[in-house]
């Protein structure tokens, strides 16, 4: 099992260095590419030779591919890539599946091959990204958000937009007209708000370090820009960072991560909009210093990278918050916003299962809230330590003290009453069993007048003589 996740991961990071921007897409080739301004209270994006600046990032494409052909190295083109995500999907059709989420500008598939014990199937499992993960985790695989841009040798798409600059941007109102917006932009932010991502993470060349939210800042200026899970971002950012070959030695990158905006600031990138909209703990990997690596490298990339993806996806499952919301009164699955004290961000439990699964920091106490429109909220307190992921089950009451609910046999009234389940203990509220208890000896009275009401009937009556 071990050996096919690898084979998989290698084909998805030959795709990303061959592709160039994907789901979030290089943050931006070089710094000079964008100077950010004010004016009044709108920010303003100022583009320098942009011709020049792409001929220089791609400047030496064609001759890296001319001395790796003649090695018997080369970057997987479009088709051959496809052929490849089909072959392994008919040859492990049992843990995956092939699937598409729109296409380019000019038509090509955007393919996404999911990883799963259940593939296609939704379960109450966290979706990110080894048996510990086809078993716990769905894995979506996206080899590329712009195969236009790969074909044409340039950044942006066929339209030459960058397509990290496409998103919505809370510090750049400019970018949310949805008129501009790129296909493959809106097949991706279409997707993303569909399957409910816990966490993802982005591929790409120019610098090696992890780099996590903000990107942006409200002025422009370069410098650290914290966003509310500013604490966990940095964890999963460490995660990465510290089962890298070399990449926590960096001498430009404390602990080889960075904050976004620190770095270089920029707006409408795909790593920002994903937290705040799409509630995906978002991160962005530059694995290479190299812009273009030599194909004859990627075996290199791969090895230093492998145990850093792999850790990565399996922080899902060891560690972070995860539960259901169900509700008091039939049982059915709620889709309940769940709060963490003091962090002014939020996850939703799914409509289907009622499923939940947000990303902490361990090695704190945390303040957990239920709450739904219609239902009593609830909390719990939870303490989240190394390596052990927390599990807590809520069940909310409906806010009105009597639910009605018709049904075959009349009209009956359920009294509101509270339980909890926290790490599988279920709390049960004393007026529940009253209630139970008054039902059984209702039922058991009305059978018995029953019973005693046919036997009665079943006696013959003795003739009266006259």
């Amino acid at each position: 099992m071990e050996a096919m996740v690898t084979s998989l991961l290698l084909i998805v990071l030959l795709a990303n260095l061959a592709f160039g921007p994907k789901p979030a897409a290089a943050r931006g080739g070089d710094r000079s590419l964008l100077t950010s301004t004010l004016s009044g209270s709108n920010l303003k994006r100022v583009w320098h030779t942009k011709a020049s600046v792409g001929q220089s990032l791609f400047g030496n494409v064609t001759s890296n591919r001319k001395k790796d052909l003649e090695l018997g190295y080369h970057y997987m083109s479009n088709s051959e890539l496809e052929r490849a995500m089909k072959k392994f999907g008919s040859k492990c059709g049992k843990i995956s599946k092939l699937y598409s989420i729109g296409k380019s500008v000019r038509g090509i598939p955007l393919w996404v091959l999911e990883i799963s014990d259940k593939p296609g199937q939704e379960e109450p499992e966290p979706a990110f990204k080894a048996t510990l993960i086809v078993e716990n985790v769905h894995l979506h695989l996206l080899p590329s958000m712009n195969p236009d841009g790969y074909a044409l040798s340039q950044r942006g798409n066929a339209n030459k937009i960058d397509l990290n600059r496409d998103f919505p941007d809370q510090f750049f109102s400019q970018n949310n007209d949805e008129n501009l917006r790129q296909p493959e932009t809106k097949a991706i932010m279409n997707w993303t708000k569909d399957k409910r991502f816990t966490a993802s993470a982005s591929l790409h060349g120019g610098a090696l370090v992890a780099n996590y939210p903000w990107d942006g800042t409200s002025d422009g200026r370069e410098k650290y820009s914290k966003c509310p899970d500013d604490e966990t971002f940095r964890y999963m950012a460490a995660i990465y960072s510290h089962h890298h070959y070399n990449m926590s030695k960096s001498n430009e990158f404390s602990g080889g991560i960075t904050n976004g905006a620190q770095w270089y600031p920029l707006y409408g990138g795909m790593q920002d909009w994903n937290y705040i909209h799409g509630g995906c703990f978002d991160l962005t990997l530059e694995i290479s210093d190299t812009k273009w690596p030599p194909a004859k490298e990627i075996p290199l990339l791969w090895e230093h990278n492998r145990m850093s993806m792999l850790q990565l996806v399996a922080s899902l499952v060891k560690s972070g918050l995860h539960g259901k919301v169900i509700s008091s009164y039939l049982g059915q699955p709620l889709p309940a916003t769940i709060q963490i004290g003091g962090i002014n961000h939020t996850v939703k439990a799914g409509h289907l299962f009622g499923d939940f699964h947000r990303m902490l920091s361990p090695g704190r106490n945390y303040e957990v809230t239920a709450s739904l429109s219609g239902y009593s909220s609830r909390s719990t307190h939870i303490l989240l330590q190394n390596e052990k992921a927390s599990y807590v089950d809520f069940i909310l009451d409906p806010a009105d003290q009597k639910v009605i609910s018709k049904s075959g046999w009349g009209i009956f009234f359920q009294r509101k009453y509270l339980r909890s389940s926290v790490d599988g203990e279920i709390l049960f509220h004393p007026s529940e069993l009253t209630i139970l208890l008054f039902l059984i000896i209702v039922v058991s009275v009305f059978l018995y007048v029953i019973l005693r009401w046919r036997v009665r009937s079943k006696i013959p009556r003795q003739r009266q003589r006259w």
